[in-house]
């Protein structure tokens, strides 16, 4: 097996191998998972790869849209699959350019005003802190059920209601043309301006804010959106078509022999349930509205977390002759026994691992139809020990499971390491690079 170092990334520092860099923020910072990869890793593999505007890429795994924003910035067509609502949303919205910036703009700023009025009324002003007994004001806030879904203390009460009052505004306007626009402004603005949410290896809970300026900050990124969408008129850009799927069954959606090329970043095994970092802005958007639609979500995601296993789960069937994923799972179950772990979680964490790599021989398998001869494919994936500390080395088993199913396996490259503070060991993230020839 053929491991390499990705030669665009020499001379960059782990620390930076992911960060989002100042000239790519146009359009990709419209609203970003905090868990990305970076857009210089798509122009890498656009460029090794050798594709053209003739060409037409695919990340099936596609989040927020990087692989298909990057695409339609270097001139070729896309297509995105995605079965969280909310980032489907925002992927379809950051590749949708084809409104008049200075219309949005100028709605936008009167939807603030109206907004802000609103809340001078009540004796809030958005630019200065509230410092009074918000005890006496009558806020808005989420129904039992919706506040039952997010994490409790993501959003306090006045930046909260400040966000619901905005949102009441907008609505008055979804009919035009820019509404879709501003919802993922708000949707940027609830997480990274108004929560009390911080990112680390988990999403959690910071110190709270008592208050934030929502208004002013959703208009700024506005004001920015507006400005990247006119430097953008009079250009011609291709396609990029985002499809609300799983992508275990894309072979049901796409075309036939329509993709020259993958390039995404699945989930890793890594115990964490994705969902919860678009928690908040999902269910105050209201793509989220009980537990039935939670539910419904996570069933259309790869099994990476004992949180998303259910009864009915068979993806372990498409692995079953695998001795490495066999022995791994047998390691995390005897580790489980020897620490005495007997929660419900815990017992599914062999299970999870099976159905993991099983989902992703599945999609693998249901990819084969839609790739034209000779595609090439770029999987960024990565080493992980959650369950239990016992090592997966994610990216070897994933290129194995290709080989089984007729991909032909190019090399894998080194994308960067991360230490993993729970076993003191370097983990590597790697790109998997694979060819299908055709049948």
């Amino acid at each position: 097996m053929l491991i390499t170092t990705n030669q665009k990334m020499i001379g960059r520092a782990n620390g930076t191998a992911n960060k989002l860099d100042r000239q790519d923020r146009a359009f990709h910072d419209w609203y970003r998972f905090v868990l990305s990869f970076p857009p210089h890793l798509v122009r890498d593999y656009i460029e090794d790869f050798g594709l053209s505007n003739q060409s037409v890429i695919l990340d099936p795994f596609c989040g927020t849209g990087t692989t298909l924003v990057e695409s339609k910035r270097q001139g070729i067509s896309s297509f995105g699959i995605e079965a969280n609502p909310l980032a489907h949303f925002a992927a379809s919205v950051k590749t949708d350019w084809d409104i008049d910036p200075d219309l949005f703009d100028g709605r936008s700023h009167e939807i603030a005003e109206i907004a802000l009025d609103i809340l001078r009324q009540q004796g809030i002003d958005d630019a200065k802190p509230f410092d009074d007994n918000a005890s006496e004001l009558h806020l808005r806030q989420l129904s039992p059920e919706q506040d039952g879904l997010i994490l409790s203390g993501s959003i306090s009460p006045i930046p909260l209601h400040k966000a619901l009052v905005l949102l009441e505004c907008l609505e008055k306007y979804k009919a035009e043309r820019g509404y879709r626009h501003q919802l993922l402004a708000l949707a940027n603005i609830l997480v990274f301006t108004a929560s009390n949410l911080r990112f680390g290896p988990e999403v959690g809970i910071g110190k709270p804010k008592v208050d934030a300026p929502v208004i002013s900050s959703w208009l700024a990124k506005i004001v920015e959106m507006a400005n990247e969408l006119r430097n953008a008129t009079g250009s011609i850009y291709p396609n990029a078509r985002v499809y609300f799927a799983d992508a275990r069954c894309l072979d049901e959606i796409l075309p036939p022999s329509s993709v020259d090329a993958v390039i995404t970043s699945p989930p890793y095994p890594n115990e964490k349930d994705y969902t919860r970092i678009t928690r908040l802005e999902s269910v105050v958007l209201g793509f989220i509205r009980t537990k039935a639609d939670l539910q419904a979500l996570k069933k259309g995601l790869i099994r990476s977390n004992t949180r998303n296993v259910y009864k009915a789960d068979d993806d372990d069937q498409w692995i079953k002759e695998h001795p490495e994923i066999e022995r791994i799972a047998d390691a995390i179950e005897r580790r489980r026994i020897e620490l005495g772990k007997t929660s419900g979680f815990e017992k599914l964490s062999a299970r999870v691992t099976k159905l993991y790599f099983g989902g992703m021989a599945r999609h693998l398998a249901a990819l084969r139809s839609v790739l034209r001869p000779n595609a090439r494919l770029a999987y960024v994936v990565g080493d992980q020990a959650s369950y239990l500390h016992v090592m997966i080395r994610t990216g070897q088993l994933f290129a194995d499971i290709a080989q089984a199913l007729g991909y032909e396996l190019i090399r894998i490259d080194l994308f960067r390491t991360r230490f993993a503070t729970a076993t003191k060991e370097q983990l590597r993230e790697e790109v998997v690079v694979l060819q299908w020839k055709g049948t």
